[in-house]
């Protein structure tokens, strides 16, 4: 892992890249995701909008915004994961003979995540409890209730949260479905992994129907524990071994960069989190499964602060993009990346040159996050 950190901001710019990711590959998602997703009533694809300004901007050829901020009913694309393990869960209970009898889903949330396991349970006849840690806002946790969850608030933080659900979820009837996975807990929150991937195949389909069909040159996605980048890794790895693979850049908030401390040492670890309005991204430990591809596929990371993140959403407004922070992180990551003393070493990194595609996945609308909002607001 080589890293390259230097800029004319008050702080070094936190940056690493990792030579060769390119080459990496990894077995692709089950292709019936897509097909299930298909069968849920108002799924469509949420719309990929090129932005010539932005391309104008950072020197690159074209740039697309993937926006979910209206991902089957809620904010945020987490639904997609949430959906495909509900599924795989009753499926394999009613296989095995178990009474119908209603699950309680179980889980902890930064937000989004939460929102999304309770939406699922509602509309499946099953109950939902959900754990909410310090710093997320009231009214994301009220969206969360009026999905007729259970919520218990948690004066720690996401990983004591997590810690919380899964005892909580010992119990009978009831069920883990957390998006981050540790030794001992990894096959549900592969299946979310796995659900993640429809949005992916998506961003194909869109990127074809305008003329691109190679694919883009670089991916920029928000990093919480690293489920979504997970999915974005393997989709983007998985394929023939002579086709051209683009560049993966994930992007964490500064206070809560555990996927790049990670690898900068080269092995997992858990960090410190303080505060920070991205709040879906305010996770101090990289998830089990995640982290392997995480290592060997990303091409570099990044960290932003919260007022960088802020900057991105009024930007993407003015562009007709409803972002929260956690999904304008990405052009934030993309800003910080190929500007300021050091920018053309990482645009190097990056394989960047003025034809460039890029695509920037924005993970929730400003519907989401309320802080978001209240900034917008002054």
């Amino acid at each position: 892992m080589s890293e390259i950190a230097s800029s004319p901001r008050t702080l070094p710019l936190p940056w690493t890249a990792r030579p060769g990711a390119r080459a990496w590959r990894c077995g692709p998602a089950p292709a019936e995701v897509r097909n299930f997703h298909a069968t849920l009533p108002g799924y469509a694809p949420t719309p990929l909008s090129e932005q010539p300004v932005l391309a104008r901007q950072l020197g690159v050829g074209r740039v697309f915004v993937k926006d979910e901020s209206c991902r089957l009913g809620l904010p945020a694309f987490k639904a997609l994961g949430a959906s495909w393990a509900v599924h795989r869960v009753l499926a394999e209970r009613a296989a095995s003979g178990a009474r119908p009898s209603p699950l309680t889903l179980v889980t902890a949330t930064d937000g989004n995540h939460g929102r999304a396991v309770a939406h699922v349970a509602r509309l499946l006849g099953q109950h939902a409890h959900v754990f909410v840690p310090r710093g997320v806002h009231p009214r994301a946790v009220a969206a969360i209730v009026a999905e007729r969850a259970r919520v218990t608030e948690v004066a720690g933080p996401y990983d004591e949260a997590v810690r919380l659900a899964a005892e909580a979820a010992a119990g009978a009837d009831a069920v883990l479905v957390q998006d981050t996975a540790w030794p001992g807990y990894e096959r549900i929150p592969g299946w979310i992994v796995e659900g993640y991937s429809t949005l992916c195949a998506e961003v194909d389909e869109q990127l074809a129907a305008e003329r691109v069909p190679g694919g883009p040159g670089l991916v920029v996605v928000p990093v919480g524990v690293g489920s979504l980048a997970q999915a974005v890794v393997t989709h983007y790895r998985s394929g023939p071994a002579g086709r051209r693979a683009p560049a993966l850049l994930s992007v964490e908030p500064r206070s809560a960069a555990c996927v790049l401390e990670s690898l900068r040492r080269g092995a997992p670890v858990s960090v410190a989190t303080g505060h920070t309005s991205m709040a879906g991204l305010n996770c101090g430990t990289p998830s089990s499964i995640a982290w392997p591809y995480l290592r060997q596929g990303l091409d570099a990371a990044v960290a932003v602060p919260d007022s960088e993140a802020a900057r991105a959403a009024a930007s993407l407004a003015g562009l007709g993009v409803s972002s929260g922070p956690c999904g304008a992180a990405a052009l934030a990551g993309l800003r910080a990346a190929l500007t300021g003393t050091g920018a053309e070493e990482r645009r190097a990194a990056l394989g960047l040159d003025t034809s460039s595609v890029v695509v920037l996945l924005s993970t929730e609308g400003a519907a989401a996050n309320p802080h978001s909002a209240e900034g917008a607001r002054g």
